[in-house]
């Protein structure tokens, strides 16, 4: 048993408690599989409440993922392909995963090939700063493709 007015000792339940009411604090169960296991003289309220603390912290320091969208044609030309190549780059930079998708409109599925020829493009092109993690796969009336980073992002 531990606590802020008490000397850490080794002491029944029944007694635990008692010295806990003495002081109008509860007995909190802090270390269950230590042996024997450890409790602290406290306010529940006061444990809830750092719990709730702790898990708040871990969850603002997780890293979260973002996806950025690149949207392409299956007719894309040289100067817009270098355009959005540049911003996929700055996006994998920032630690961002790309979602890279040829759009097809209309009648222009018939140019499957061409949108995944400028997917494998756009991967080449990247290959240094990230790596496909999804192939190009058609779904409805666009070819997809994920492109994770591949070193951690920059701390601004």
């Amino acid at each position: 048993m531990v606590g802020d007015n008490v000397e850490p000792a080794i002491l029944p339940i029944r007694e635990a408690i008692a010295l806990a009411e003495e002081q109008g604090l509860d007995l909190v169960e802090i270390a269950p599989t230590a042996n024997p296991p450890v409790c602290k003289i406290m306010g529940y309220k006061k444990f809830l409440y750092e719990q709730k603390k702790k898990q708040k912290e871990i969850k603002a320091n997780a890293a979260k993922i973002v996806v950025k969208e690149i949207r392409l044609g299956p007719n894309t030309d040289e100067h817009d392909f270098n355009f959005k190549l540049k911003h996929g780059l700055k996006f994998l930079d920032e630690g961002a995963k790309l979602k890279v998708y040829v759009f097809f409109k209309g009648r222009s599925i018939i140019y499957k090939e061409q949108g995944e020829v400028i997917l494998l493009r756009f991967a080449q092109e990247v290959e240094e700063m990230g790596k496909v993690e999804q192939m190009p796969k058609l779904e409805g009336k666009r070819m997809i493709m994920l492109i994770a980073p591949k070193k951690s992002p920059k701390k601004n």
